[in-house]
């Protein structure tokens, strides 16, 4: 029969429904060969009748491999490891072609009056023995037998000769080349007109590349079932973590608590499209004992427990360092000696401001962050940055400050990188400056942070982001 692709051309992998069709076809050659196999347990005296109800059940056992194998062709199961390069002429180790779905079959059957045996010449290369020499006997037949599987196939073969009882079982052989081979066997006594047991066929398979792959598929499936919780996990002890030092307040918080030109502040943390993993990202306001408030932002590189924990140290550090009164410039210098001397080395980046009311003046350094975003008068710009590398780049990094004194009415837009899915640099910038007539029209923080959210946060993004709003109260 003609193959229906073409010699020169490459076969193309089998659509969906290709394969459907085929499991369909498979499953009804399935329903016939059993149908046949039932018509021939008519005879049991019948050599021909047994043997073609012997290679029935071989049948139904290779349709039920191809069966299987077709549903994870169209399941599309875990990738298996490749199966070992076969030796020159295409011959896999036990004898059996390489990339073959069917196994090697092989037969035999021993007179239990002559104590002779017969076997064909596959059963031969299955055992890997000499086709010359004459056919084990049922007595010599579990000397090729692992110990651990000999009492199974004594069992079975005690069974059929004794109690008349089909022979369906699997053991192991190790043949004299040293290899190890899985054997299916299947097989039934031959009765006399007394009852009696006179002789024991069988049908063996090696089944051997069967039952790795099978066994290969499961143990991938459980090793992905095993990371999958194990992501899980750590998911959801980096979101405790991260909601545990993040700022607890919601909505609108104004600081300082007591006195004119307080800061309205509100904020919000836009998890990534695939939340398996929380990143590093951080926002903080923090009233400081002098009446000054400190806003930071930031984000360390990486995703999972350990970089949430670094986020975690980082943020304490910062609130730490600004409470014992250290200008923004002078904590990013120690926020980076702090990250370089870290046992897994980082990097991040952080915005640190400082706002002092009775001025109105904020101060502020970066380091390798993206600058404040000022809006007044229904436009805005962004605030010229002073000298400052990653944290973590450099052990002897020097952060510079810029100072800018606000007015009653500022809004202040701080984020971290990704805050506009798709874009970074001065394209995300353009597009943040772009909200300036809808901030000019908002009453509160907390309006300006929900009009960044229904802008850019519903979209797919690549990685968490914050965003922190303060605006100047008249």
């Amino acid at each position: 029969m003609p193959s229906p692709i073409s010699a020169d051309r490459p076969a193309q992998p089998p659509g969906r429904g290709s394969v459907e069709a085929l499991i369909s076809q498979a499953r009804r050659l399935k329903g016939d060969v059993d149908a046949v196999r039932r018509d021939a347990r008519s005879d049991d005296s019948d050599p021909r009748e047994r043997w073609q109800r012997a290679l029935c059940e071989l049948a139904l056992h290779q349709l039920n491999d191809l069966d299987e194998h077709l549903a994870q062709l169209r399941d599309g199961p875990p990738p298996v490891p490749p199966a070992p390069a076969p030796p020159a002429g295409g011959t896999a180790p036990g004898g059996r072609p390489s990339g073959s779905l069917l196994s090697r079959v092989g037969s035999a059957e021993w007179n239990l009056l002559t104590d002779e045996a017969s076997w064909s010449g596959e059963l031969y290369q299955i055992l890997g023995l000499d086709p010359a020499a004459p056919p084990l006997t049922l007595d010599e037949l579990p000397a090729l037998i692992l110990d651990e599987d000999r009492p199974r196939l004594t069992a079975m073969v005690t069974d059929c000769l004794v109690d008349a009882k089909p022979i369906d079982g699997e053991f192991r052989v190790l043949r004299p080349d040293g290899l190890v081979r899985t054997v299916h066997m299947m097989g039934e006594p031959v009765l006399d007109a007394d009852g009696g047991t006179t002789s024991m066929w069988a049908v063996l398979r090696d089944v051997t590349e069967l039952r790795h792959r099978r066994r290969t598929v499961h143990e991938t499936r459980d090793s992905l079932q095993r990371h999958r919780q194990h992501m899980q996990t750590e998911r959801r002890l980096a979101v405790e973590l991260q909601e545990a030092v993040l700022p607890p307040w919601r909505g609108s918080l104004r600081l300082p608590r007591r006195g004119p030109q307080t800061l309205d502040l509100a904020a919000h943390y836009l998890p990534a499209a695939t939340t398996t993993l929380i990143g590093g990202d951080w926002y903080d306001a923090l009233e400081l004992s002098d009446g000054d408030t400190l806003l930071s932002v930031g984000d360390l590189t990486g995703h999972g427990v350990s970089v949430t924990s670094g986020m975690a140290m980082l943020l304490g550090a910062v609130r730490g360092m600004a409470m014992a009164g250290s200008g923004p410039g002078q904590l990013l210098a120690w926020l980076n000696q702090l990250l370089d001397a870290t046992v897994q080395p980082a990097l991040g980046s952080a915005l640190c401001c400082r706002y002092r009311p009775a001025t109105r003046t904020l101060t502020w350094a970066q380091a390798g962050h993206p600058a404040p975003l000022l809006f007044r008068g229904g436009t805005g710009r962004v605030l010229t940055s002073p000298d400052g590398v990653l944290l973590g780049a450099t052990s002897a990094a020097a952060y510079g400050q810029a100072e800018v004194t606000l007015e009653p009415g500022d809004l202040l837009l701080l984020h971290t990188d990704g805050l506009v899915p798709g874009q970074g640099g001065t394209a995300a910038v353009n597009r943040l400056l772009d909200l300036a007539a809808r901030f000019g029209t908002a009453r509160t923080a907390q309006d300006c942070v929900r009009t960044v959210v229904e802008e850019f946060g519903e979209r797919e993004r690549e990685d968490n982001a914050c965003v922190l709003v303060a605006q100047v109260t008249a």
